[in-house]
């Protein structure tokens, strides 16, 4: 049996399949600041046989957490001579060019906490100044005196030669062997000084915190299961081991998130959809991601905390493309300073939750906005409802400023939550040069497909998929996941100078270093599959676009095929091409796949009609044309395949509701998943 958990900011859920592809969900309260009790809590609530479990994947967000609410390890930085500064200098190109009170992100370690020792290398590696292992002996000394729990190690071009940065791990280790070490060149081997050295340092930030989580979970899952494998969802939308996620635990920055969005492309694949939206509503935040030809969009320039106010810290990890804002169910809808409607970012969280909840929330949120307008019924909630208050709560907070009913303000607040949602997916698509209308919209979490119909409409996207196991989608998708790694390392090489034998050795060095980490890992090399990429620039530009590599060897002709494929990526992102300037490459990019043993999606067999799976008719609250209209609601594990479902329509599921609006249709595939027809043009 395969187990998958995943743990947001309101909800964790859990979806298992056993041995004969019957796939069971379960979904729970997120348990803060413990969150691995919520992971068994939820394992106990499912009735599975723990025993039984083969394989056990897990997401978390134990690793934002840490870095957002700033609850990490005491770090310590050793760099090169005159360097102790680059996280403090960072970068020039500020996101508010013309605020004069601006202020850089203050570092995540402390000035005196970043120490310089006597090195360097010269930007081909070749040793400038000889390391002086007296300076790092005394700069040890001086973290232990400083109550230093992490200490991360970065210098200048170890990127090309790490030779210097092992012998300082080796001799920290030698010296305290209790302290957490990390070393930038075993984090990114990308260049750019300052996001190679903060991202190390954010590693060591999280390191303690991510060993102790795992340590626990592992401790509990081996309590009643020790045979099991043990995996962790990473940013990249591949898992990895237990044991490598505590080495390199900022690659776990989006684990929960990203298992979605590659969940999506699995089932793209099963229904026939190479070029989608994977949009995922949770508690707490709406996400989206663009899949292209059935490719997961991977990129290392990501950042937390990032606005357009907020430089915010680079990680050079490789991260899913994904955009994502502060609206889900639980996001409160408020008053500004001049009185203007706004929904998000705050959240109600698991803890007091919505006000329908009954647990002590006292402001509206987007659920209570739902339940107001009868597109949530009381009935399908896991507490006693008290509709009374929640209409007392939205008119007192929303409606009686602007003069209007509970069910109005309702609405607006469903339109402004909708906004936002809106401006996320067009972050991802038209933002980027695609036209939404060539995509479909799967849409999961526990909001996604009451929202995604009427977005979709809005954004001119015609089909709409609302995948099997919506709710807990993520969690689905980390089934579906074989392990990954990416391997991504500088290698600035003119196209027209460049000498083939010596890029086929940069290749079989990267595909040698792959082999033995699956080994590690128990996949076989037959099982290991590999994607190549460079990320490709022309001579004189700063940044770069990723350009898949296609097989072959090298020879002039194939340089051009890859060198048309850079011109053609370079006029999507930005407009223009220009044919006569010379190319060069910049970063060699290796994705390597340990395939492992998934479930086989099995199609429905039930006999059922339209009829059976109607649960009632019921008044939903509308804006087009405004006011109450009756409604057929339908339960979505009863429903026939491929009969034709016309708008309005309300489908309800364990966790989710499916809005369906006047001029779209629906049908149910062989495989369960909805498939609504928009009537957009």
């Amino acid at each position: 049996m395969r187990v998958a958990t995943d743990i947001g900011g309101t909800f964790t859920d859990l979806v298992y399949v056993d041995d004969n592809g019957k796939i069971e969900v379960a979904k729970g309260p997120t348990t803060p600041p413990n969150f691995e009790q919520g992971v068994i809590d939820i394992l106990d609530r499912s009735n599975i046989d723990k025993e039984a479990m083969s394989s056990f994947i897990h997401g978390t967000t134990v690793i934002i957490n840490a870095l957002t609410e700033r609850k990490g390890a005491k770090t310590g930085l050793i760099t090169t001579k005159g360097f102790r500064d680059v996280l403090e200098i960072a970068r020039g190109n500020r996101p508010d060019l013309f605020n004069i009170r601006y202020k850089k992100p203050e570092p995540f370690v402390e000035r005196h906490l970043r120490k310089e020792v006597s090195e360097r290398l010269n930007y081909k590696g070749e040793v400038l100044t000889p390391l002086d292992k007296t300076q790092v002996k005394d700069v040890v000394d001086y973290f232990k005196q400083q109550g230093v729990d992490a200490i991360a190690v970065s210098y200048l071009h170890s990127y090309v030669n790490r030779d210097h940065e092992r012998e300082t791990v080796a001799l920290i280790k030698e010296l305290w062997p209790e302290v957490s070490v990390s070393a930038s060149h075993d984090v990114t081997k990308e260049w750019r000084e300052y996001e190679r050295t903060n991202t190390v340092a954010l590693n060591s930030y999280v390191q303690p915190t991510a060993t102790s989580y795992v340590n626990r979970l592992d401790n509990k899952l081996a309590d009643f299961n020790a045979a099991s494998q043990n995996f962790i969802m990473q940013s990249n939308g591949g898992t990895t081991t237990f044991e490598q996620a505590k080495n390199v635990p900022i690659n776990m920055v989006e684990s929960g998130p990203v298992a979605g969005i590659y969940g999506a492309a699995v089932l793209g694949e099963l229904i026939g959809e190479e070029d989608m939206i994977a949009f995922d509503i949770g508690g707490t935040t709406a996400k989206c991601s663009l899949i292209e030809k059935g490719e997961v969009k991977v990129s290392t320039d990501y950042y937390i905390e990032r606005n357009d106010r907020n430089a915010g810290y680079p990680i050079k990890a490789p991260v899913v493309d994904i955009v994502e804002i502060g609206n889900g169910g639980g996001s409160i809808a408020w008053l500004d300073e001049a009185g203007a409607l706004k929904v998000g970012p705050e959240s109600s969280g698991a803890v007091p939750g919505p006000v329908s909840y009954g647990q002590g929330g006292t402001e509206p949120t987007t659920t209570d906005a739902n339940l107001i307008t009868g597109r949530l019924s009381a009935d399908n909630f896991d507490y006693d409802v008290d509709i009374d208050l929640v209409k007392e709560v939205i008119k007192e907070k929303i409606a009686d400023y602007f003069d209007m009913t509970a069910e109005e303000a309702a609405l607006g607040i469903l339109r402004i939550a909708n906004s936002n949602m809106l401006n996320a997916l067009k972050l991802i698509s038209i933002r980027k040069g695609h036209n939404p209308q060539d995509f479909t919209l799967v849409a999961f979490g526990g909001g996604g497909s009451m929202h995604a119909p009427a977005l979709a409409k809005e954004l001119g996207v015609k089909k709409v998929v609302i995948p099997v196991a919506s709710p807990v989608f993520s969690a689905w998708g980390m089934l579906m996941s074989d392990l990954r790694h990416d391997y991504i390392k500088t290698f600035i090489k003119r196209l027209k100078k460049l000498d083939r034998s010596e890029i086929l050795k940069q290749w079989d060095q990267i595909d040698d270093e792959a082999y033995d980490q699956f080994s590690n890992e128990g996949i076989k090399k037959e099982n290991v599959i590999f994607n190549r990429f460079a990320d490709m620039r022309y001579l004189g530009q700063e940044h770069t676009v990723k350009v898949p590599i296609p097989d072959g060897d090298w020879s002039e002709e194939h340089q051009q095929e890859i060198v048309e494929q850079f011109h053609q990526l370079h006029e999507q992102n930005y407009t223009f091409r220009l044919d006569d300037t010379e190319t060069e490459i910049v970063n060699l990019h290796v994705t390597a796949f340990g395939k492992v043993q998934k479930p086989k999606l099995k199609k429905r067999e039930i006999s059922t009609t339209l009829e059976d799976a109607k649960i009632e008719t019921r008044n939903i609250y509308i804006e087009d044309p405004k006011g109450w209209i009756q409604t057929d609601v339908y339960n979505r594990q009863m429903l026939p395949s491929n009969e034709i479902i016309q708008g309005p329509a309300i489908i309800e599921e364990k966790a989710a509701v499916t809005v369906l609006y006047q001029d779209q249709t629906l049908k149910v595939d062989d495989y369960g998943n909805l498939i609504i027809e928009t009537g957009a043009r």
